[in-house]
């Protein structure tokens, strides 16, 4: 439980949580926490939306797919990050999305309507959680239009560019977690087309590259 309480920490739905309560909560909330090979299924598009849940190693990918069986890559999450959240306070009865482990990963999953009802014993921390719920929505909501953001732009290379500089932060070497077949599912571009660009952008002299390493000059 202490392992599972060091990453949950640093997400802020726990915000104000001491270890004690956390350890309440894991019981009150119906918690339970499985392993997921590299490509394996966490949720289905589909499936019924009933939990949400936490990446306490590893990393997931949030896919969604056309009718047409053409997937995107709407974005990844790792450690500490939330997923399902969204869906189960929109009132989805099923998820849109597929989740699908990037890596090998361990997942806590807890029961929503237990967190958003106030159970018998009237744990203090409900309403804090609910609180903290509000902000990590918010934060979602964020980081979404930071990928509008990016699908705006009109040239593969603006798209690249935009990417790049939100993946960076503050520095100029940096490491993603996707291959190029995975990157251009993301930025909604063709592969070849990607590729054309990464390398006419290195020739110019505004990027170096090796495999997912990435270094803007």
């Amino acid at each position: 439980m202490k392992k599972i309480y060091e990453v949950a920490k640093y997400n802020p739905f726990w915000n104000g949580i001491g270890y004690d309560d956390f350890v309440a909560m894991m019981q009150c909330l119906n918690t339970r926490t499985k392993t997921f090979d590299k490509g394996e299924i966490v949720m289905l598009s589909g499936d019924l939306v009933s939990q949400i849940c936490l990446v306490i190693s590893g990393g997931v990918r949030i896919i969604h797919e056309d009718v047409a069986g053409n997937s995107t890559i709407l974005t990844e999450l790792g450690p500490a990050e939330l997923f399902g959240e969204a869906f189960a306070y929109a009132g989805l009865d099923h998820s849109p999305v597929t989740v699908q482990a990037g890596e090998k990963s361990e997942i806590l999953f807890f029961d929503y309507k237990k967190l958003i009802t106030t159970c018998a014993v009237a744990c203090l921390f409900h309403a804090r959680l609910i609180e903290n719920m509000v902000k990590v929505l918010a934060q979602k909501n964020l980081q979404l239009q930071q990928k509008i953001e990016i699908l705006s732009k009109r040239t593969t290379r603006e798209k690249l560019l935009s990417y790049f500089d939100l993946q960076r932060g503050a520095a100029k070497k940096f490491t993603i977690g996707l291959n190029r077949e995975e990157m251009a599912r993301y930025l909604c571009i063709d592969r070849s087309a990607m590729s054309n660009e990464l390398c006419k952008m290195r020739d110019e002299g505004l990027i170096t590259f090796k495999k997912n390493t990435f270094e803007l000059l």
